[in-house]
C-alpha cells in the first residue's frame, strides 16, 4: 500500500478535473455554510493537493493578500480551503497539507494568516500559529471597518515581520467574508 502523494500546483495550472475535484472536496468539508465566494477565495494562488491513487483526499490553498498592521502593508500568504475527505481524517493528512502550506508561506511571504473554524482552533495553535489577540478590520472604499465577528478566529504566522498581537490587523477587501 503506497502513501498518499502531495502535489503543489498554481491555480492556473490546474485542469478542469482538478478544479472540480478540489471544489467537491471543499463543498463536502464545509457543507452548506460555504458559498461560491468562499470557494473563490481559494483561487489565484497555489494549491496543495493530497491524492490517494486517483482520489483527491486533501486540499489547502495559499493565496496572496495584503494585510495592514501598524502602518505597514504586509505581503501575506493567506491559508484557505483546508479540507480532508471525511473517511481519511484522523491520519495526519491535515497536518501534512498545512506543513506544505507553511513552507510556501515561509518561502514567499512576510506573514501567514488564516481565519479558522471553531473546531480547528486547537489544530492551528498546536502548529505554532498565533491567535490574533487584537481587533480585526477590513479595508473598504470608506476606510477600515471593524470586523468584530472575526476577532476570535484569526491566526497569524509571522515570517519576516514583528507584530503587535494586541493591535489592529486589517485585511484587504474581497467579495464575501473578508477574513
Amino acid at each position: 500500500m503506497s502513501s498518499p502523494a502531495l502535489r503543489t500546483v498554481a491555480t492556473a495550472e490546474l485542469t478542469p478535473a482538478d478544479l472540480a475535484a478540489a471544489h467537491a472536496l471543499f463543498a463536502s468539508a464545509f457543507g452548506p455554510d460555504a458559498d461560491a465566494t468562499d470557494w473563490d477565495h481559494c483561487l489565484g494562488g497555489v494549491h496543495v493537493m493530497l491524492h490517494d491513487a486517483d482520489e483527491l483526499i486533501g486540499h489547502a490553498a495559499v493565496v496572496p493578500r495584503r494585510l495592514f498592521h501598524r502602518g505597514r502593508t504586509l505581503r501575506t500568504g493567506y491559508l484557505e480551503g483546508v479540507a480532508v475527505a471525511a473517511r481519511h481524517r484522523g491520519r495526519g493528512h491535515g497536518g501534512e497539507l498545512v506543513a506544505e502550506a507553511e513552507r510556501l508561506i515561509r518561502d514567499g511571504y512576510e506573514l501567514g494568516a488564516l481565519s479558522s473554524t471553531t473546531a480547528a482552533l486547537p489544530f492551528y495553535a498546536k502548529r505554532g500559529w498565533l491567535r490574533w489577540e487584537g481587533t480585526t478590520a477590513v479595508l473598504t472604499p470608506h476606510g477600515a471597518e471593524r470586523t468584530p465577528d472575526d476577532d476570535d478566529g484569526v491566526f497569524v504566522l509571522p515570517v519576516g515581520v514583528r507584530l503587535e498581537p494586541q493591535g489592529r490587523l486589517v485585511c484587504d477587501a474581497r467579495a464575501g467574508d473578508p477574513w
